[in-house]
């Protein structure tokens, strides 16, 4: 019986990634980048405990490499739930020491490799991947890092080979939401949905079934389907109310609603939880949006994104959001022209061109909107930058199309900008 299930799961996988399914297996996502790990590791609330026992037997055998790795690790998944960077330091130099120990094991490669994507060292990366992946050639763990590394990198074609090694390797949570994600990449929303749904049937955890809602939320707001992402996000608040992404995305949905109070609340719950960069300019956003003073917000984001910096990050895709939204335009474009020399990456394309418009360059603009868009996934802000970015150059077909496609898709999917695009679009009708 068990054999037989895992069978029916690794087909139903193959018909989504097999047989050259997905564009980038032939050669021929806000744009989400997978911030999160793609699973959802340990739960926050048993971090602690788990931190705490390894470093207990380490104690006792110092020399246990294995112990080693897995604390590193724990230390990683401990700076993700609070979104708190000191913890990079403590997990690399856990890992290392369990490379010292035994050198080449591939669990501290992996390990590493995780740290540098958490670092958006996606190079560094995707070389520790492969390291592990030369120790361990079965290690869906080492698939998974290099998966992530080579999105973020531009490369569609080998991060899908690499997803479609984890799920020949391992069908389950893991490499369901990585999967998942590579169809939304590629525009293929009905099948990234089958596949999340898979992931949440594979979760037991009340954290990894609130990460799972959460993602299917993201996916029908970005589709516009308010109703389904509101009862997703309840669903998973009700499974874990701890996971800030469901209440920055029932922020969305508050402001949709027009209930901007509501939705500023449920961001100070983003931010108190994950003071990240991304999360406390969109609450700088929603002050703007609510008249209220975003310096504050703002002020926060770059204490965050310089602890970020601090401890070994590297983030010039975060430093030109802030630049952009402290009226920094210059800095906005030489910041995100630095991240796109690093990393040909759907979302670094689209700062770049959104940077370049404002600085009043929209003809250098086109090209960098036009790779945001390559792979066929549609989002409703990349729409309206492309729409504004081509009225900017002349282009009022193109600017009414892209700008009616932003608000088709999802006509409140910004307090700000989906008003904008529908005023915009009022001056273009004959």
């Amino acid at each position: 019986m068990r054999v037989r299930m895992i069978l029916t799961v690794v087909l139903a996988a193959a018909l989504l990634f097999g047989l050259g399914a997905v564009a980038g297996r032939t050669g021929g996502t806000p744009a989400a980048v997978w911030k999160e790990s793609a699973e959802t590791a340990r739960p926050a609330a048993k971090l602690p405990a788990a931190i705490a026992a390894y470093q207990e037997r380490l104690r006792k055998v110092p020399g246990d490499w294995t112990t080693w790795a897995a604390l590193g690790s724990a230390y990683l998944d401990q700076a993700r739930v609070g979104a708190d960077p000191s913890y990079y330091p403590k997990a690399e130099g856990a890992l290392q020491q369990s490379l010292q120990v035994r050198p080449g094991n591939p669990g501290a490669l992996a390990g590493l490799g995780a740290l540098a994507n958490a670092r958006h060292d996606f190079a560094g990366a995707r070389t520790y991947a492969q390291q592990a992946l030369a120790a361990d050639p079965y290690s869906d763990t080492a698939y998974g890092v290099l998966a992530d590394a080579e999105t973020q990198l531009g490369h569609p074609a080998e991060a899908t080979d690499a997803v479609q090694h984890m799920l020949d390797l391992r069908p389950g949570l893991a490499s369901y939401t990585r999967a998942s994600y590579d169809l939304e990449q590629h525009g293929r929303r009905t099948e990234a949905i089958a596949l999340m749904r898979q992931a949440l049937a594979a979760a037991t955890e009340p954290a990894d079934i609130a990460f799972c809602h959460q993602h299917l939320a993201a996916l029908a707001w970005a589709a516009g389907d308010l109703a389904t992402a509101a009862g997703e996000v309840g669903l998973g608040l009700a499974a874990d109310d701890t996971v800030a992404g469901l209440w920055q995305l029932r922020s969305r949905l508050d402001a949709a609603d027009g209930r901007l109070d509501a939705a500023l609340a449920d961001l100070d719950k983003v931010v108190s939880r994950t003071p990240t960069v991304d999360a406390l300019i969109e609450q700088a956003r929603m002050l703007t949006a609510a008249g209220r003073d975003p310096g504050p917000a703002l002020r926060l984001a770059e204490a965050a994104h310089q602890l970020f910096v601090a401890n070994g990050g590297t983030d010039d895709l975060g430093g030109s959001a802030l630049a952009l939204a402290s009226g920094k335009v210059e800095d906005a474009v030489r910041l995100a022209e630095q991240e796109w020399g690093r990393r040909q990456f759907a979302e670094v394309a689209d700062a770049v061109a959104w940077s370049l418009n404002a600085a009043g360059r929209p003809a250098e603009a086109l090209p960098f909107i036009q790779r945001a868009e390559a792979l066929g996934q549609l989002d409703p802000m990349v729409a309206y930058h492309h729409g504004m970015i081509a009225l900017a150059t002349g282009d009022r077909v193109t600017a009414k199309l892209q700008l009616q496609l932003a608000l088709s898709l999802n006509p409140h999917f910004s307090p700000i900008d989906a008003p904008a695009a529908q005023r915009t679009l009022t001056t273009l009708e004959p």
